[in-house]
């Protein structure tokens, strides 16, 4: 029995290890049961979102471009021969009325040779006269007569020669418009061909655009046209294909076209570059939902559908989709959605897939396929 004394106090150690790794196994086991507990009383998390839900609707086709607004009527009123600016007669910017005289240039010996012109044809016409009496009494031959008559139309071509000249030397409006700048000044020698200012009637104006070939069967006169600009961005002007071109162009195969449209306020000024759209007839149907509900990523886009679990409580499942044309605040879904049904529109950024939903639309503005900010 000595021989077994040594291993006692080994032992008792050993006996003491295994209560305390048992009385610590015990409080762990107490703490992990009361964390499960903990956990399970703890409510679900939730994100509150707002939702809307997706439509068919028919949207208008259109095809886009680029154009280039020209006057109907203008044009760059010059000089037609030499000569010294006596009187100008307009102010820039002004509008005037067709023959309202814009420039005389000096017609000082025109006009004193006219006087002089006058004066020879009134002398002839006497003679014709004096010669005609002649005749009828047999005083005179008819080859008189004949001389007579031609001196006369010798002076009256002279006059109307002379008068040609000098309305050559004067400058005027050749329809209703808006003037330009002026690009003379008083007492300058002008040469022929020297512009004076540009005249631009406004009230309805041209635009050029071009389309690609294949867009060839699908255009026809008459078409709506609209046309935005970067000067007006707030407004949209509204007119009709007027023109296309019977042949297409041999190096960018494109057809060019011609759109006629109202000007109200003289807005669009030629040379303007514009964005074109030309409504097609047949409309588009698109499955549409807010933009906003679109996430935007390198590897795709795509939203957040709202699901019912097995208990009824709605969750989140993320879809990816392929997006289309964008109108007002909607966006066209081509590809991953359904009609009808519901998509997050505010704060899906920080979503999950299976995280449940609390929907809240009370705040979330209301999409508009046209819409007008107040302060726009």
């Amino acid at each position: 029995m000595m021989k077994f004394k040594p291993l006692l106090p080994y032992a008792f150690v050993a006996v003491l290890l295994l209560l305390i790794v048992g009385v610590l196994g015990g409080t762990k086991a107490l703490q992990i049961v009361a964390m499960i507990e903990a956990g399970e009383a703890m409510p679900e998390p939730f994100e509150t979102v707002g939702t809307h839900q997706a439509r068919e609707d028919q949207w208008e086709r259109t095809v886009r471009a680029i154009g280039s607004v020209t006057a109907i009527r203008g044009v760059t009123l010059a000089v037609e021969t030499a000569g010294i600016v006596r009187e100008i007669g307009f102010e820039p910017g002004t509008r005037v009325s067709a023959g309202a005289v814009l420039l005389r240039l000096d017609a000082e010996l025109e006009e004193a040779d006219l006087a002089s012109a006058r004066a020879s044809a009134e002398l002839a016409r006497l003679n014709l006269d004096r010669a005609r009496e002649l005749y009828q009494t047999r005083s005179a031959s008819r080859a008189d007569l004949d001389t007579a008559e031609a001196s006369l139309k010798q002076a009256e071509a002279r006059v109307a020669a002379l008068e040609a000249a000098i309305r050559r030397k004067t400058v005027t409006a050749p329809f209703d418009g808006r003037l330009g700048i002026r690009r003379v000044n008083l007492g300058a020698y002008l040469t022929p061909g020297t512009p004076v200012v540009s005249l631009q009637a406004l009230e309805a104006v041209q635009v050029d655009f071009s389309l690609p070939q294949q867009n060839l069967d699908r255009i026809r006169e008459g078409m709506t046209v609209r046309i935005r600009t970067d000067a007006s961005p707030d407004r949209v002007f509204e007119g009709r294909l007027t023109a296309l071109d019977p042949d297409v162009d041999p190096v960018s195969r494109s057809l060019s076209l011609q759109a006629t449209l109202e000007n109200p306020g003289e807005l669009l000024r030629p040379g303007m570059f514009v964005q074109v759209e030309v409504v097609l007839p047949e409309p588009e149907p698109v499955v549409m939902i807010p933009a906003t509900a679109v996430l935007r990523a390198p590897y795709g886009d795509s939203i957040f559908v709202v699901e019912k679990r097995a208990d009824g409580a709605p969750v989140a499942r993320q879809r990816f989709v392929r997006v289309g044309r964008t109108r007002g605040d909607f966006v066209s879904v081509t590809d991953g959605l359904r009609s009808g049904e519901t998509v997050v529109t505010s704060g899906a950024f920080k979503l999950r897939n299976d995280l449940r939903l609390e929907i809240n639309n009370d705040q979330v503005p209301e999409p508009r396929l046209d819409p007008r900010p107040e302060e726009a």
